[in-house]
């Protein structure tokens, strides 16, 4: 239990930092018959591709048949006639896996899992939530924010939208669960405070979610060069909560640049709120391991503000 924060220098610092604990656990881990692989969680973006870089570097280091991951998210709506055309498509986080890790170990993980969001056709799903809006028997929105999450019931009236969640949402969390759960979590931070897809004021308990996503999200997309358009940008995706996240014994945050400097300081500082899921992690601490790992730039408006944090380990890397 507890809650430590690492301020780094910068993105490459804090790819070693966060390198250094993640093949630290792998190779700490004791196969038993309770656990006989360890199982990882693991997130897309930008930020972690340096941690990636290390693991691969390192590869040598650690018996990988022993290791079974389980990736955050993945896009609804990405272009390609199949779910094999889709998961395939530069975009998909199926693709930036294999091509930021996966492809690069010679020994694999014994077996890698990403929702499969690609095997859900957008047009259907839309087909199907407009046919039936505002009729709680087939699904109903949850969320304070423009990001919502599509609750669908166990005795809902869609076929479609009941496989979706006996299928793609249910046996995401089943698969997980047949593994023993997760032994550690890796995740980013959205702009606004999220976990993977689990948008901002979407309920904190939620645990595998079909969301429709935030307009902040997918004018990030975009702008970050992952899409040419709105319009051609995935307006949903498949994604574990913030309830099946905090589940994990152990979770590294990474979190670099000006743009998550206010959610990092919220999110430390306090309250718990679902307006920004990763305020929760100042309430899973009390029970699991609680790792920071954050760059100056991300830190900025917590720096000098240690007394606040006094509940918090607190590690300051040469900043000069």
């Amino acid at each position: 239990m507890g809650f430590q924060v690492y301020v780094t220098r910068d993105k490459r610092q804090m790819s070693r930092v966060a390198g250094s604990i993640v093949l630290g656990q792998i190779l700490s881990f004791i196969p038993s018959k309770e656990k006989e692989k360890m199982v990882l969680g693991l997130a897309t973006g930008s930020t972690p591709m340096g941690l990636y870089d290390i693991m691969a570097s390192n590869q040598h280091l650690f018996p990988a048949q022993r290791i079974v991951s389980f990736n955050l998210d993945e896009y609804v709506g990405l272009p390609g006639a199949t779910p094999e055309e889709r998961a395939q498509h530069p975009q998909s986080y199926a693709h930036f896996m294999s091509e930021q890790l996966f492809k690069k170990l010679s020994s694999p993980f014994l077996k890698t899992f990403i929702p499969k969001g690609t095997e859900i056709e957008e047009e259907k799903l839309i087909q199907e939530l407009e046919s039936h809006r505002d009729d709680p028997s087939y699904y109903e929105l949850k969320g304070t924010d423009l990001g919502k999450a599509v609750s669908i019931p166990d005795t809902t009236k869609s076929n479609y939208l009941s496989w979706i969640k006996r299928e793609i949402l249910d046996g995401y969390e089943e698969l997980i669960r047949s593994y023993g759960g997760i032994d550690l979590q890796v995740v980013g931070v959205g702009e606004k405070g999220h976990i993977g897809f689990h948008e901002c004021g979407i309920p904190l308990e939620e645990r595998m979610l079909l969301v429709k996503l935030d307009e902040n999200t997918i004018q990030n997309a975009v702008k970050d060069g992952h899409f040419k358009s709105i319009e051609e940008a995935p307006h949903y995706a498949v994604s574990m909560g913030a309830g099946l996240v905090y589940e994990a014994p152990m979770i590294l945050l990474l979190a670099n640049g000006e743009r998550k400097r206010e959610a990092i300081a919220n999110s430390l500082l306090g309250p718990v709120t679902p307006d920004l899921p990763i305020s929760f992690s100042l309430a899973y601490a009390k029970k699991g391991r609680m790792i920071y790992v954050v760059d100056e730039l991300a830190a900025k408006d917590v720096l000098g503000k240690e007394s606040a944090l006094s509940s918090k380990e607190i590690y300051l890397s040469d900043l000069r």
